[in-house]
């Protein structure tokens, strides 16, 4: 069971610093979401920076969020880059 968000610090360059429950932090990029239509209206970067813990994940409004499970899988430990971890 993916445990949930404790904290989120949004960064300008569309990333998230995401401190779970279990205490591990990720850093996960948004950049590939944003063409998505349900979050492209983050590509506005005054609204992306709203990012905020809500309910155990990060949303930035009442429709647009993205799952717990999807920022710690798709996350990498903070600290460490893909090419560090062998991706």
């Amino acid at each position: 069971m993916t445990p949930d968000v404790v904290k989120v610090k949004p960064s300008s360059d569309y990333g998230l610093i995401v401190e779970f429950k279990n205490g591990e932090v990720r850093r996960f990029s948004m950049l590939p979401y944003l063409n998505y239509p349900a979050y492209r209206p983050l590509k506005d970067l005054s609204l992306f920076m709203k990012a905020h813990m809500e309910n155990g994940t990060v949303a930035w409004t009442e429709d647009i969020d993205v799952s717990p499970d999807t920022l710690y899988i798709e996350g990498f430990p903070y600290g460490l880059t893909p090419a560090k971890q062998g991706r």
